[in-house]
């Protein structure tokens, strides 16, 4: 199976032979930092555009077509514009949280990165409780909103902010339930446990019923963990202005309009971990010519096309469902998916309990 593995050893053995460990590690530190604010950049350009066209096929129409090869460079003018507006403060704001705000998300979403696989052997840190490590870092975020929203002395900025904060926490118990049925099934926090257990069939297949199920429900709280549409009632434009981040301009607002993406891609990996097996190919149990036809595909591959078929459908979510009220949000939460969400964590203890998955 061809990986990134072979790159990886290469540069750690080159620098070992060259520098003492621990130079060696100071600048593999400095590689991987460079290249996850890299990645950052990258992500904020395609998934902007991806944005876009995937509107303008929801609605019919051309989408950017203007600055580059069929708008190809549109995100890129956008980014320029960004960086060369002024970046204002509100003279009652408290400078020092709202200025601080914006990369308090960027870092929580910097730090989620480190126990994710991209391809096979190609990860930051394989942590033993890889997934707990997510689910306590993805909570920090919701900090740094609520500073922004109280920080910007603006009534609309706290009111997305508070609205942000209930969503997040409601939603994150039936994402979080969503993936202990998957711990459950493989027995292991980390990451690397996770996949290889899917070697033999993605968990989707594997494990019936509650998987779907956990799936499902899955891709509807990070959907609202995001505050993506439907679920964006923090940002709803018709009653906030722009919700927590009204006051913000610039670079500020570019960050947490980056954030937002990044935080996309990470919860579509974690899916794509979790359900479709990461960076495994589809293997079908002992059918060998098969599976050997699908390791040709490089692992890295099989990681980009799963995680962004999942931000596909969560970008058409919010193409073809209304926004919700605050009402509606929090009872699809607390009266539906949190109760099903537990009914079936003991449904899928019964399975691995009794053996009934493949």
């Amino acid at each position: 199976m061809l990986s990134l593995e072979t790159i990886t050893n290469n540069i750690n053995n080159w620098l070992n032979n060259h520098v003492s460990s621990t130079w060696a590690t100071i600048i593999e530190m400095l590689i991987v930092g460079l290249l996850v604010i890299g990645l950052f950049a990258m992500l904020g350009l395609i998934l902007v555009l991806m944005e876009r066209k995937v509107s303008a096929f929801m609605q019919i129409r051309v989408g950017p077509n203007r600055v580059g090869f069929k708008g190809s460079l549109q995100t890129l003018a956008d980014t320029l514009k960004l960086v060369l507006k002024e970046g204002l403060t509100p003279k009652g704001a408290d400078k020092f949280l709202f200025n601080l705000a914006p990369y308090v998300v960027m870092c929580a979403a910097m730090l989620i990165l480190a126990p994710i696989a991209f391809a096979k052997n190609f990860q930051i840190w394989d942590i033993n409780i890889g997934v707990l490590y997510i689910s306590a870092i993805s909570s920090i975020s919701v900090i740094g909103i609520l500073m922004a929203g109280w920080a910007s002395n603006n009534k609309y900025s706290l009111l997305g902010a508070m609205r942000s904060g209930a969503q997040i926490v409601s939603y994150e118990l039936s994402a979080g339930f969503s993936v202990l049925c998957i711990v459950i099934l493989t027995g292991s926090l980390q990451i690397s446990d996770i996949i290889n257990a899917q070697q033999n069939g993605w968990f989707i297949f594997k494990g019936h019923i509650p998987a779907i199920i956990s799936f499902i429900i899955f891709i509807i709280a990070v959907t609202a963990e995001t505050n993506r549409a439907p679920f964006d009632l923090a940002e709803a434009e018709s009653e906030l202005t722009a919700g927590f981040h009204t006051e913000y301009s610039g670079m500020k607002f570019a960050l947490f309009f980056l954030a937002e993406y990044v935080n996309i891609f990470v919860v579509c990996a974690i899916g794509a971990i979790l359900f479709f097996g990461g960076w495994m190919p589809l293997h079908i149990g002992n059918w060998q010519g098969f599976n050997q036809v699908m390791d040709y595909i490089p692992s890295s591959l099989w990681f980009i096309l799963k995680v962004f078929g999942l931000i596909f459908l969560i970008m058409w979510f919010r193409w073809t469902f209304p926004r919700l009220r605050v009402d509606q949000l929090l009872n699809l939460e607390w009266k539906y998916l949190l109760p099903l969400s537990l009914v079936n964590l003991l449904l899928m203890t019964v399975v691995a309990i009794m053996g009934w998955h493949f």
